[in-house]
């Protein structure tokens, strides 16, 4: 099992590349594959074709809101993580023939996402061992990054846009996860599809990481984000696409 984190300052593209991540990953057959979305928009599950309220199936901020609000639980005794665990994974796990998926969903009440947090680490430490991949869609803030989710992931991918502040993303999400002990084998900065061409120096030298290379943009997957259409249906020879493996196939993973 790996564990691949996809962050990003908002509006690079980082959703859309893990679900393009997701299509790389079944049409190489490297499958089960656990999608966790841990940004609050909450937008791959429906990139990946999944509406997770039709399927009945809960963020782990509803659970928690249901446990501790609606229904009045007490927070005292057992742990509020462990109290919900349960319900996370009978609830919360939309389960597929190629992939499952785990959203956080949106904050339940004022202050951090500290209980969701701590519930999904509970759900993954039971969950992981079941795949062969992990594929996490973490938001710009690194919230959950910085309350340390997972202690151990094998690569890093930052999407950045063109603009000093991805830069500086990158270089807070690098600082970050060395100050909370989260151990990785490698940090990859992958420019989005508004990020220029002829920059790959600039963005090596400014970030101190690995460049892998851009996302071309595709129009088709444009429509598709905008009409809430499955990226796992966008033909293979989409330039973005193709892309996609191009910069997998570069970091390590299989070929295209």
């Amino acid at each position: 099992m790996k564990t691949l984190v996809t962050m990003g300052r908002g509006g690079t593209g980082k959703t859309s590349f893990v679900a393009l991540q997701t299509k790389f990953f079944i049409e190489q057959n490297e499958t089960p594959l656990l999608l966790v979305d841990v940004d609050p928009d909450q937008n791959l599950a429906e990139m990946v074709g999944i509406d997770l309220e039709r399927e009945g199936i809960k963020t782990i901020a509803e659970l928690v809101t249901d446990t501790f609000i609606r229904k009045g639980g007490t927070t005292t005794g057992i742990a509020p993580a462990e109290r919900i665990e349960s319900r996370v994974l009978e609830e919360g796990l939309y389960e597929g023939s190629r992939f499952d998926l785990i959203s956080v969903g949106t904050k339940w009440i004022e202050g951090c996402y500290c209980m969701p947090d701590a519930a999904l680490k509970g759900a993954l430490e039971s969950l992981t061992k079941n795949y062969r991949y992990v594929l996490i869609d973490s938001p710009a803030g690194l919230e959950h990054l910085n309350r340390k989710i997972t202690a151990q992931v094998n690569d890093i991918f930052d999407v950045i846009g063109p603009s000093h502040k991805s830069f500086a993303h990158v270089k807070r999400a690098d600082r970050i996860t060395r100050e909370v002990g989260i151990g990785f084998d490698h940090f990859f900065v992958i420019g989005g599809c508004m990020f220029p061409s002829g920059l790959e120096a600039t963005a090596q030298e400014e970030t101190g990481r690995q460049y892998l290379g851009k996302i071309v943009f595709d129009p088709l997957v444009q429509e598709s984000v905008i009409t809430g259409r499955s990226l796992l249906d966008i033909p293979e020879d989409s330039p973005a696409y193709r892309s996609v493996c191009a910069l997998m196939e570069k970091a390590g993973y299989g070929k295209v």
